[in-house]
């Protein structure tokens, strides 16, 4: 099915990219290597397959996965995995992909419930789920505010509702502004080398009647030399415990332009995403993924054959260089480390 545009804005039915399906017992994913040509879902019936499908990157964004892998985990044990066995397979599973945290976290908090059976684990893992969500939605609360009345906002990567359980983290902001009544509009930087602001981030908002404009990657500096950029915000993979924070490659750069042109650069992502346990961003592991997918883009070499490309996932963005964190929790600033301290002694809001 395609992606149609929503240009009146009515409302939708949420975007909700990773369910469970109880009747099946499998995890529903919506496979985003298919969008924005066609929505195709995928039925998976085990932690494996859900490692795989991360690997793969099916489904990507820090917290969907975390709860893909925590309903990964539900399926294997409502089928029967005892603990030993489902405690070998979480495991395996966070290692899936080592730089967003709240893989790690999902699996950890699901690995509780792992005595108490299937369907314990399955609830912890629905909990987390719901969760997601209703963090996406109180941090679009709080974010939305600091976006300037028509601000033109740069965004990167997709931190939207695909990205997590549904409503989205950088997109959540967004869209709380413009249920306010904050008519944004939104720069994608198209992000390569596998395209989620063109493919994912453009397909969510014209899907919400958000307008919205790709950008290549490269672009960013001159428009806001120009004028034509008022805020950048951006989603996490993991926030170390000073505020330096990773992100999908070329983050850094973006902040570093931001912050020469004196714009706001915010950060939202759920405080599960918060590593309190990692000091700062030399501390964060940075993926490398296969240089194949730089070199080849759908299907067709686009660099002569024998030449070796590097594909960093994710880079770190020091905390200097943040105007403010966004969490459900609230709104962290300069002192990042003494902020966000604060906010885990304080707990949950």
């Amino acid at each position: 099915m395609s992606a149609p545009a929503n240009p009146g804005g009515a409302a939708r039915e949420p975007l909700r990219p990773v369910l469970y399906d109880v009747r099946e017992d499998a995890v529903r994913l919506l496979d985003q290597r298919a969008l924005p040509g066609a929505e195709r879902w995928l039925a998976l019936r085990s932690s494996a397959e859900v490692a795989d499908a991360i690997r793969a990157l099916a489904v990507r964004g820090a917290p969907a996965i975390g709860v893909a892998a925590a309903f990964g985990l539900a399926a294997d044990a409502r089928r029967g995995a005892g603990a030993a066995e489902l405690s070998r397979r979480a495991e395996l599973l966070a290692r899936a992909r080592p730089t967003a945290v709240n893989l790690a976290w999902a699996v950890r908090r699901v690995s509780r419930r792992f005595g108490e059976g299937g369907d314990a684990v399955l609830a912890e893992a629905q909990a987390i789920r719901d969760e997601d969500e209703a963090a996406c939605r109180r941090m679009g609360a709080l974010g939305a505010p600091l976006l300037p009345r028509g601000a033109r906002v740069l965004t990167h990567c997709n931190a939207g509702a695909l990205a997590t359980a549904g409503y989205g983290t950088a997109l959540g902001v967004i869209r709380a502004a413009v249920e306010a009544g904050n008519p944004v509009t939104v720069l994608a930087d198209e992000t390569r080398p596998f395209f989620q602001g063109a493919r994912l981030t453009a397909w969510e908002l014209q899907r919400d009647g958000i307008p919205v404009t790709v950008l290549t990657d490269g672009m960013a500096g001159w428009l806001m030399a120009r004028g034509e950029i008022d805020a950048v915000v951006v989603g996490a993979d993991r926030i170390a415990r000073n505020g330096d924070v990773a992100n999908k490659i070329g983050t850094y750069a973006l902040a570093v332009l931001a912050a020469h042109h004196r714009l706001p650069f915010l950060v939202a992502a759920p405080w599960s995403t918060v590593d309190r346990e990692t000091p700062d961003g030399g501390a964060i592991p940075i993926e490398e993924r296969s240089g194949d997918e730089v070199t080849v883009i759908g299907g067709q070499r686009v660099a002569p054959p024998g030449v070796p490309a590097r594909y960093p996932a994710f880079d770190v963005t020091p905390a200097a260089l943040v105007t403010a964190i966004v969490t459900e929790r609230g709104l962290a600033r300069a002192p990042f480390g003494a902020a966000l301290a604060a906010m885990a002694e304080r707990g949950p809001a």
